[in-house]
Order: structure tokens, then C-alpha cells, then sequence
């Protein structure tokens, strides 16, 4: 039931720690906790798949590269949320390594965008082909109803994430 919008205050029915904090948000945090320690384990196992060399973070720029395509170094470490001399940092090893490579901004001749190599994007892509298979066979006896509610609260929980 959704009254004054002040939470569980005053609902006898909705058991809260001594903190005030509801339960399921305690539960919630908990399993996000597991959760996100999973997820940057495997994304440490998933760039070392990609080459040995990798440190876990640069997975996600080559999910965000391949996802957006071509992208400036400063919009990058926006998304990410970083400084630009980390993602500098992170973007020349992975030049180093023939992964990315960085072209002339069309937009602005000052500036250049880093785009996947046919490595890079070779390599990515076989790992995230064999991640999702990890996926669909973690989920093979889940409803598809589930999965798409799963996905959406995700995706409502990133989107508030940004803001």
C-alpha cells in the first residue's frame, strides 16, 4: 500500500533493524553486495580471457565500445565515472596491446575517438558470446517473465544509479 511516501514509518506490519532500515532494503543490500563481487571477479576472468594482460576494468570499456561504438576519451571516463588520466592510462595499454586504436574526430580535428580494433573487438566478442551462453544456462529454468523482470528492476535500479 503506497500512503505519505514516508516509507514503512509507522507500518506495524513491515519489520525494521534498530537503525530504522527496512529489511528487504537490508536483504537487498546484501545480495547487491554478493553480487557485485561476483560480477568484478568475472570481469577480471572475462579481460584476461580478452589477453592475459588486462586488468579487470577494461572489460567494460570494450562492452561500452562495442555497444556505442567509437567514443572520445573524456566521454568515456564520464561514463565510467573516473578522472581522464586513469582512462588515459587504461586506453594506452589497451592501444598497446592492438586493441583500441584512437582515429580523428570528424567533429573536431583537436580531438579523437577510440574505436575496437578487429582484434579487440575479435577477442571481446568471443568472450561475451560465451558469457551470455553462461547466462541463458544459469537461467534455462527460469520464466522468461522473471528474466524480463529481472532485466527491467536492473535497469530501473542503473537508471537512478545515474541521476
Amino acid at each position: 500500500m503506497h500512503g505519505s511516501g514516508t516509507g514503512s514509518e509507522g507500518d506495524p506490519t513491515t519489520p525494521t533493524t534498530r537503525s530504522g532500515v527496512d529489511q528487504e532494503v537490508l536483504a537487498l543490500e546484501r545480495e547487491l553486495a554478493v553480487f557485485l563481487r561476483r560480477a568484478r571477479a568475472q570481469s577480471g576472468e572475462m579481460a584476461r580471457e580478452v589477453h592475459p594482460e588486462l586488468e579487470p576494468a577494461a572489460y567494460g570499456l570494450f562492452v561500452r565500445l562495442d555497444d556505442a561504438g567509437p567514443q572520445r576519451a573524456t566521454d568515456l571516463a564520464g561514463y565510467f565515472g573516473v578522472g581522464k588520466a586513469t582512462m588515459s592510462r587504461q586506453l594506452r595499454a589497451l592501444e598497446d596491446l592492438g586493441l583500441v586504436a584512437r582515429d580523428p574526430d570528424p567533429a573536431d580535428g583537436r580531438a579523437s575517438l577510440v574505436r575496437l580494433t578487429e582484434e579487440g573487438q575479435g577477442r571481446f566478442r568471443r568472450v561475451r558470446d560465451a558469457r551470455r551462453g553462461r547466462y541463458v544456462r544459469k537461467l534455462a529454468d527460469w520464466d522468461r517473465g522473471e528474466v524480463a523482470e529481472l532485466a527491467r528492476l536492473l535497469h530501473q535500479l542503473n537508471t537512478r544509479a545515474e541521476s
